[in-house]
């Protein structure tokens, strides 16, 4: 192997085009392959702009040609030479106009055989491609997300100091506070027995840093949550964090507005409509059975309930008497694909979802398969039909439950599922959405209590503040999720900036005043001292770069990802550590129940 000696790079592979012809320069990188044609070997240099084609032939120097000779996959080179128009042109790739002849070459590194082929378009186990990570990064389709991720964190950087916001970090090693997912928690050393926690996310700090005077702040956070993974879940993940006073949630939504249209523009040269449409919490689970709604496709749900008043159908009956609801969506012209076997298997996916079944009529020029029309009256049956504008060639399907939001989320599934596997959905929309007066408390089954749906900090609607305590169910926050494509990309919320209406929220929670102190008291400390009006919200960087680059997961976006049992397989992290450590921390290790 050689050293670079005095090459230095003075061209990028991708960048380099016919206005480059006939100069002479170096550029360096790895061999992505190279092929020998018997007195002329043509090898393709890649590096993290793109690949540039390196010819040798009869005229290169003979020590040149026999190291050319040698080249093979992942070998790392520098080479200087003259860049000419390439004989045999191809839009394969950015630079397929221009070749480099090569007059001078340094080989810096040999490889291995690969695992698998350092392309893209290769069928591999993904198992494989995690652990060998760097190898698969080295593929055009794994390198540009990141190199593209890079760019749209710099646009967030312009475009939030540019509108008077600050940067500032905050820590790592806090404090642990209930609420939320759980924690990873890191033991200290000097304080035996107690640990810090990563954190969910920084809200406390950015509440204080309003309260200290910053006016704006934003920040590209890392923070952490120990929860089941899944494909837009990750246990570590970016959020791009921000905090705003004297301000309303109008002000912040419009802000953001103003930087998602840049990015969109600036990154994929696509000019998006502002403002985005706004829709109620209580619209978009009754429209679409989701707080997170997909609007590219139709199927809306409709509320039934009262087409089936006085109804003798016994289940309906049952659900009608519990006070409950009943919901429905036309499958318009869907009924040659909605097989009786393919809605069975949507019924499979309602009961996933908490339903006890999933209803249907099934409406062709045979005639109508039903599992519940025969116990209808023809009144009734009319008008389902039109209250659904039921035609020929239309499935309607049912779910009725006592709880509404469970109806509608059971439903919401089903309209997904037939969205996807029918091809309902354009892949190539962008729509966005604000979601927004969400409830303020949900009940906890399991805690037996109230909880806050955000978090407790979260301002209650004006019109709600007296039923805080006396009917938590019926409040709603002023809280707004930004939504792409059926994906919740961000969401924050106006802050509560009355101590005395925080510790009203503290009590509705069922927080004793010791508990509360001991969870947040700086903050209520630093409430004394005056605190401006605020609110804030938070994307998640991740899932924001996989919706922009249209791909189906985040690992995708992320340069070393956890897998399903958060480990890391290029490292093999978590791991075992030794005793001495252990002992240092004052934590002993016992066997599992």
């Amino acid at each position: 192997m050689e050293t670079m000696g005095s090459l230095r790079r003075t061209n990028y592979c991708g960048e380099v085009s016919m206005a480059n012809a006939g100069e002479q320069m170096t550029v360096c990188g790895s061999i992505a392959r190279a092929r020998d044609k018997g007195g002329i070997i043509f090898a393709d240099l890649r590096d993290t702009t793109g690949i540039l084609q390196l010819v040798f032939d009869e005229d290169t120097p003979k020590e040149v040609f026999a190291k050319a000779e040698s080249l093979k996959s992942e070998y790392v080179v520098i080479c200087r030479g003259v860049l000419r128009e390439r004989a045999a042109k191809t839009d394969k790739i950015a630079t397929g106009d221009v070749e480099l002849y090569v007059s001078e070459l340094r080989i810096l590194s040999e490889a291995q055989t690969p695992p698998f082929e350092i392309r893209d378009g290769i069928n591999v186990n993904d198992d494989l491609r995690l652990r060998y990570r760097y190898l698969d990064l080295r593929r055009p389709s794994m390198h540009e997300p990141i190199v593209l991720r890079s760019k749209i964190m710099q646009i967030i950087r312009n475009y939030f100091t540019e509108n008077h916001f600050t940067e500032i970090e905050t820590p790592t090693l806090i404090k642990s506070t209930p609420e939320g997912a759980r924690d990873y928690l890191v033991p200290s050393r000097v304080q035996p027995g107690h640990f810090y926690a990563l954190p969910q996310s920084p809200q406390l700090y950015k509440q204080i840093l309003m309260l200290s005077g910053f006016d704006r702040y934003f920040q590209l956070a890392h923070c952490y949550r120990d929860e089941d993974l899944r494909a837009d879940r990750q246990p570590e993940f970016t959020q791009v964090d921000e905090e705003l006073s004297f301000v309303d949630e109008n002000d912040i939504m419009t802000i953001n507005e103003g930087l998602l249209k840049r990015l969109w523009k600036e990154v994929l040269n696509i000019d998006i409509e502002t403002p985005f449409p706004r829709m109620p919490w209580d619209e978009a689970m009754g429209r679409y059975g989701s707080d997170k709604p997909d609007t590219r496709f139709g199927l809306e749900i409709v509320d039934v309930t009262d087409v089936f008043d006085g109804t003798e159908f016994k289940p309906f009956a049952a659900v009608l008497e519990a006070g409950g609801s009943i919901r429905a969506i036309n499958a318009k012209g869907l009924a040659s694909k909605l097989t009786r076997k393919n809605i069975d298997k949507l019924g499979e996916v309602a009961k996933t979802y908490g339903a006890k079944g999933l209803a249907f009529s099934r409406l062709t020029e045979e005639g109508t398969t039903s599992s519940f029309e025969k116990f209808l009256t023809e009144e009734e049956k009319a008008t389902l039909y039109k209250t659904l504008n039921a035609e020929v060639g239309d499935v309607l399907l049912i779910v009725s439950d006592a709880d509404w939001v469970k109806a509608c989320t059971a439903l919401g599934q089903v309209r997904l599922e037939i969205g996807r596997k029918y091809g309902l959905i354009d892949p190539d929309k962008f729509n966005f959405l604000w979601v927004v007066d969400f409830p303020l408390f949900e009940y906890s089954e399991t805690e037996g209590r109230w909880m806050a749906m955000h978090h407790p900090f979260t301002l209650p609607k004006a019109e709600d503040i007296d039923k805080v305590e006396s009917d938590p169910g019926a409040c709603h926050a002023v809280a707004y999720d930004i939504v792409l494509n059926g994906v919740e990309m961000g969401g924050g919320s106006m802050r509560i900036n009355d101590p005395a209406l925080q510790d009203r929220m503290f009590k509705a929670l069922g927080f004793t005043e010791e508990k509360a102190r001991e969870s947040f008291g700086f903050l209520m400390d630093a409430y004394k001292f005056g605190a401006p009006p605020h609110g804030g919200m938070a994307y998640g960087l991740d899932r924001m770069v996989m919706l922009m680059l249209k791909k189906d997961s985040i690992r995708d976006v992320i340069a070393f990802p956890k897998v399903q049992n958060a480990s890391e397989p290029m490292s093999g992290a978590p791991d075992l550590v030794d005793e001495q450590q252990l002992r240092d921390l004052s934590i002993a290790l016992t066997q599992p129940e």
